[in-house]
């Protein structure tokens, strides 16, 4: 069982895909429905969501993740350009359909927030605790807003900000230091919540005090909550 102890904790930052909102599962179906027909056109094995999603794409940014999984299958793409057509067969042209069909799921089906992630929020923030949301997807805010969420998190930093920033994405930690020095906290009394692989790793590198590595949000539920945040004198 996971523990965040509030005595020496300041802020907890949550990852939003697969953590706070049931959507990563869009995003890896996103990328099968779009890297399946261009696979089959080079003779290769369908996408697999757990031996490719989940190990080289997961967590990454867009572009990162595509260029990931296209590396460990040996193929080569050109890289394109942000004018690219979705659908184009180069790394830009790719990531552009993918995540045009993932925003039309979404549009079309909405955004779910996890109900044990509602709960821990619910939780820190009775105690005094900041909360923060940080992703490598650009559409963090609209997640974020259309789950219902956006009143539960003191800052939101996603991968638009982090373009902006030229920051580098996950497994560089970044994006997670950003938070942190938004939120006036050092890493050590920031405590990290992540699913992914990716996200994981950028944690452990940046020096976060606490990282609460969760297989899916159900395990958000066995998270105990130590203590409180003192309050200033």
């Amino acid at each position: 069982m996971s523990s965040i102890d509030l005595t020496a904790i300041g802020a907890v930052v949550f990852d939003i895909d697969g953590v706070a909102t049931d959507t990563a599962r869009v995003h890896a179906a996103a990328w099968k429905h779009v890297l399946d027909g261009f696979l089959r056109g080079r003779g290769e094995e369908p996408f697999d969501i757990r031996s490719d999603y989940l190990r080289h794409v997961d967590g990454r940014a867009r572009l990162d993740g595509l260029r990931a999984f296209l590396a460990s299958r040996g193929l080569e793409v050109p890289d394109g350009s942000a004018d690219d057509e979705p659908g184009q067969v180069s790394v830009h042209g790719l990531a552009g359909a993918k995540d045009a069909f993932f925003l039309e799921q979404v549009g079309k089906y909405g955004v779910a927030a996890f109900p044990q992630a509602v709960a821990l929020l619910h939780e820190l923030r009775r105690r005094g605790c900041r909360t923060a949301a940080a992703t490598a997807s650009r559409h963090g805010r609209t997640l974020v807003q259309g789950a219902g969420l956006a009143h539960l998190f003191d800052l939101i930093v996603d991968g638009h900000d982090a373009a902006l920033m030229n920051l580098p994405g996950k497994p560089d930690p970044a994006l997670y230091l950003e938070v942190a020095r938004r939120l006036d906290l050092p890493p050590e009394r920031t405590a990290i919540v992540e699913r992914a692989l990716a996200g994981i790793e950028a944690a452990h590198k940046g020096g976060f005090g606490t990282v609460i590595a969760v297989e899916d949000a159900a395990d958000l539920a066995e998270v105990t909550v130590l203590g409180r945040v003192p309050r200033p004198v």
